[in-house]
């Protein structure tokens, strides 16, 4: 199989500069939140003109979705972590314990919120992010299905239903973890434990 050519100089450097103005572009959102971003703004902190910006972006919609493709390549291990052999429960536990590691990122809920912010105004924004979510919502059925047929979870009404609650518990405990820094410890354990015992067949009592 032939190798793809190695980038050139230029390649790289246009490839180097575009991901600069997406370190601005993202630092700029965290701090003065998306709607009050401008693309002056974005420009002004990565240091290049407002024409070598639109070189490579054409405005801050196409900036943002450039931050969807990047979830999407950030949500593979986990992915990937879902599909793997062994007990779904032991799988499903240590998703839940990493997963929620990278939700409790300060800066991924402040962008989390700036995005469902601007999704409500702009369905399509709203879409891109979706679709990744989608696709963690599938591994998670998936999973949940295997852990029905293997005996270890519950019969489920609807393993999709079931997995977008797990996702809902994760992101509503990593928003309240960064809200009350301190005062919320950042740990999987009182969660799981909730999860576990709602998807874990009842064990009959002794007549």
């Amino acid at each position: 199989m032939q190798e793809p050519p190695a980038e050139t100089k230029r390649e790289k450097d246009l490839k180097a500069r575009r991901a600069h103005i997406l370190d601005a572009a993202l630092m700029s959102f965290l701090e003065r939140g998306y709607h009050q971003t401008g693309v002056r703004d974005i420009a002004k902190r990565a240091g290049v003109s407002l024409g070598n910006l639109y070189n490579h972006f054409s405005g801050k919609h196409d900036i943002l979705a450039e931050i969807a493709a990047l979830e999407h390549v950030e949500l593979q291990p986990f992915l990937a972590e879902l599909g793997r052999d062994g007990s779904a429960l032991e799988v499903l536990e240590s998703f839940v314990r990493n997963y929620l590691a990278y939700l409790c990122a300060p800066e991924n809920v402040i962008l989390s919120l700036e995005i469902a912010s601007e999704a409500v105004r702009k369905p399509d924004i709203a879409e891109m992010f979706l679709k990744n979510q989608k696709v963690l919502q599938d591994a998670l059925a998936d999973l949940l299905t295997r852990g029905v047929t293997e005996g270890s979870l519950r019969p489920l009404p609807d393993t999709r239903e079931a997995g977008r609650m797990i996702l809902d518990a994760l992101e509503g405990k990593a928003l309240r973890a960064t809200l009350q820094r301190g005062a919320t410890k950042i740990d999987h354990a009182e969660l799981w434990d909730f999860i576990k015992n709602a998807l874990m067949t009842p064990v009959a009592s002794p007549g």
